[in-house]
C-alpha cells in the first residue's frame, strides 16, 4: 500500500506541476519555496490518492495470495474469506479513521498554505533575464531591449530603454552602446549603468498633439537607481484565504453553512416580499395578509372557483386588458426577481461549496472502506498479482468513481441536486457492487475466469447445434474439421521451423 500510494501521489503531482509550470518558471524562486509548495500540494492530493492506493494494493495482495495458491490452502483448512480478511479489516478501519483527521485537520491547513504560496508566486514579477534582440517587459511601464549579453561578464550591448513611468505622460527613450542593468541584492531597486548613449525626453501636456517638446542630450556615463516592487518573494497574510471552503474543518464548515443558510433565506425573503406586494398581488391586499390562502388548500377550494366565476361575467375586451396587464406584471416580476437573484448568487454558491466540503470530509473514510471491499474480492477472484491486471481494474473502477463524483458535484454547485445526494451517490452505487463481489469471492465464483466463460460458451453452442437440422450440423462439422486441420498444419510448420533451427 505504501508503494502504490507514493506512485499514485507522484502521478498526481506531475499533473499539478504541469498545471502551474507557467507560474513557477522564470521567476527566480528559491528551491525552498518550490519544495514547500510541492509538499503542500502533496498533502492536498491525499484524499484523491488514498482510495485508489487502497484499491490497487488490496487487489495486488489478494491476487498474489490467489496466484500462489495460498488462498486455496487457507480455504481448504476451513477458513472463510471474511476470516482471512479479518486482520486487513482492522488495518483498513484504522486507516479510515485516520483519513478523517487528515482530511479534516491536515488538508485544510495545507490548502491554506498552498493557496497563500501560489498567490505570492503569482504576485512576483518575472526574473530579470534579457534575451538577445527581444524586449523585456517584466517591469511596469518600461521596456528594455538589448542586442547581446555577455554570459560571463553580463555586459549588455546595444541597449534600448522605453520609460513611461512618468505620471504626466512624458516618455523617455534611452539608447546606449553598452552597460549593466541588474537588481540590487534586496531586489528593491533596479541599478542601471550605461556608457556612450543618448536620451530623448518627450514632454506631453494637454496640447501634446499640436505642441510637443522633445529634449535630447548625450552622455558618456550614466547611472540610475529605480525603485522596483514585485521582484522579491513576499509572504502574504494567510488569513486572506481563511474563508475558502477548502481551508476549513468540519466545525467551521457547519458554522458557515448555518450562517449562509440564514443569509440566503433573508435575501430570498427580501426579494420575494416586494415581488408579491408590488408586482403579483399589488391590487389584492387580502392575499398578502394571509399567505396560506395563496398556497394552501383553501386557495384551491375557494379562491379559484370565485376567480373563474367573476371572469366569466367579463367581456372579451376586459379579459384581453386583464391578460395584457397580467402578462406585463409577470414580465416585470421576472426581471425584478432575476436582478435580486443575481445579488444573492454569490451567497448561494458559497453555501453549496461549504455543504459539498462538509460531506466530502465524511465520504473519504467510507470510500476507503468501499474500495477495500471491492479490491479484496476482486483480487481473490482474478488470482493475479503484480502491476498488470490490478492496475487496469483499479484505474477502471477509480475512473467510474471519479466521473460519478465530479458529475454529481457539478450539479450540486449549480443547486440542481442536494449535496447529501451528490457527495454520497458514488458510495450508493459502489456499495451494492462491493457486496456482490464479496458474495461471489466467498463462494469461489469464477466471475473473471476467462476459461469458465469459454467453457460455458462451448456448452451452449453445442446444445444449440444439436437442435439444428442434420444438413446444417454436417456443414458446421465440416467447417470445424477444416479449421482444426488448418491449425494442425500451422502447428506442424512451426515445429518444423524450430527443428531446422
Amino acid at each position: 500500500m505504501v508503494l502504490t500510494f507514493f506512485i499514485i501521489i507522484f502521478i498526481l503531482m506531475m499533473n499539478f506541476v504541469w498545471r502551474y509550470i507557467d507560474e513557477l518558471v522564470g521567476k527566480g524562486l528559491e528551491p525552498e519555496v518550490i519544495i514547500e509548495l510541492i509538499m503542500y500540494a502533496t498533502i492536498n492530493m491525499i484524499p484523491m490518492g488514498m482510495p485508489l492506493a487502497i484499491l490497487l494494493a488490496t487487489i495486488m495482495a489478494m491476487g498474489n495470495l490467489g496466484e500462489n495458491y495460498e488462498l486455496l490452502a487457507m480455504k481448504s483448512a476451513g477458513m472463510s474469506l471474511m476470516r482471512i480478511l479479518k486482520p486487513l479489516f482492522w488495518v483498513i478501519g484504522i486507516l479510515s479513521i485516520s483519513s478523517f483527521f487528515i482530511v479534516n485537520n491536515l488538508v485544510p491547513w495545507a490548502n491554506r498554505k498552498m493557496f497563500s504560496t501560489l498567490y505570492d508566486i503569482k504576485q512576483q514579477n518575472q526574473a530579470l533575464e534579457f534575451q538577445d534582440g527581444l524586449f523585456f517587459s517584466g517591469i511596469d511601464d518600461m521596456s528594455i531591449r538589448v542586442e547581446h549579453q555577455d554570459p560571463k561578464t553580463q555586459l549588455l550591448t546595444g541597449i534600448l530603454i522605453y520609460d513611461n513611468r512618468s505620471r504626466n505622460g512624458d516618455m523617455t527613450t534611452t539608447i546606449a552602446d553598452s552597460g549593466y542593468i541588474r537588481l540590487s541584492d534586496d531586489k528593491k531597486y533596479l541599478l542601471v549603468t550605461l556608457y556612450h548613449g543618448e536620451t530623448y525626453e518627450q514632454s506631453r501636456n494637454y496640447k501634446w498633439y499640436t505642441n510637443s517638446t522633445l529634449r535630447r542630450h548625450k552622455f558618456e556615463h550614466q547611472e540610475g537607481k529605480i525603485p522596483m516592487t514585485g521582484f522579491d518573494f513576499q509572504r502574504s497574510d494567510e488569513s486572506m484565504f481563511g474563508d475558502n471552503s477548502q481551508t476549513l474543518n468540519i466545525n467551521e464548515l457547519q458554522h458557515n453553512v448555518d450562517s449562509l443558510d440564514m443569509l440566503v433565506n433573508n435575501l430570498t425573503a427580501t426579494a420575494y416580499n416586494p415581488l408579491l406586494k408590488e408586482r403579483i398581488f399589488r391590487k389584492d391586499s387580502d392575499a398578502i395578509a394571509e399567505p396560506d390562502s395563496i398556497v394552501g388548500d383553501r386557495s384551491a377550494k375557494t379562491f379559484a372557483p370565485m376567480l373563474m366565476d367573476s371572469m366569466a361575467n367579463l367581456g372579451a375586451r376586459k379579459l384581453n386588458a386583464i391578460y395584457n396587464d397580467a402578462l406585463q406584471a409577470a414580465r416585470g416580476s421576472r426581471n425584478m426577481f432575476s436582478f435580486d437573484e443575481t445579488t444573492s448568487k454569490e451567497a448561494l454558491n458559497q453555501l453549496y461549496r461549504n455543504k459539498n466540503e462538509w460531506h466530502r470530509k465524511l465520504t473519504l473514510p467510507v470510500s476507503i472502506l468501499i474500495f477495500f471491499l471491492i479490491g479484496a474480492p476482486l483480487g481473490a477472484i482474478i488470482r493475479k498479482g503484480g502491476l498488470g491486471m490490478p492496475i487496469v481494474i483499479s484505474v477502471a473502477f477509480f475512473v467510474i468513481y471519479y466521473i460519478i463524483s465530479i458529475s454529481g458535484e457539478k450539479f450540486a454547485k449549480e443547486g440542481t441536486w442536494s449535496s447529501l445526494l451528490v457527495m454520497w451517490i458514488s458510495a450508493f452505487i459502489l456499495t451494492p457492487l462491493a457486496i456482490y463481489l464479496s458474495h461471489k469471492a466467498n463462494n469461489d465464483s469464477a466471475l473473471l475466469d476467462i476459461d469458465w466463460y469459454i467453457g460455458r460458451y462451448k456448452h451452449y453452442r453445442d446444445k444449440l447445434i444439436a437442435k439444428l437440422p442434420n444438413k446444417w450440423q454436417e456443414r458446421l462439422a465440416e467447417r470445424e474439421a477444416r479449421r482444426a486441420q488448418r491449425q494442425a498444419e500451422k502447428r506442424a510448420k512451426r515445429k518444423t521451423k524450430k527443428a531446422n533451427g
